[in-house]
């Protein structure tokens, strides 16, 4: 019996290492717009230039970094922008 507990101790442990191995890191992005409009995105989109996009890690507040005209807007699925707080798919 002890030594199945050991061998499902090991196996459970190598199993754990596998998975931790093998899953990559999730990447998020803040995005602001030129009118100070920012978003999180899990991805970067190539967007037009009317746009003005910026990119910044996920971590980053607009509250250090800008005055006070910035805006958060909410997380919104789908590829997009924001434009005076309406959500532009595209």
């Amino acid at each position: 019996m002890k030594a199945l507990l050991a061998a499902t101790a090991l196996m459970t442990a190598i199993a754990g290492a596998a998975v931790s191995l093998s899953a990559t890191p999730a990447s998020a992005y803040v995005v602001c717009n030129r009118a100070g409009e920012c978003w999180h995105t899990e991805r970067r989109y190539a967007y037009g230039p009317d746009v003005g996009a910026v990119y910044h890690p996920d971590h980053w507040y607009f509250h250090q970094h800008w005055d006070d005209h910035a805006r958060w807007r909410e997380y919104h699925e789908g590829r997009g922008y924001y434009r005076e707080g309406v959500w532009i798919p595209f």
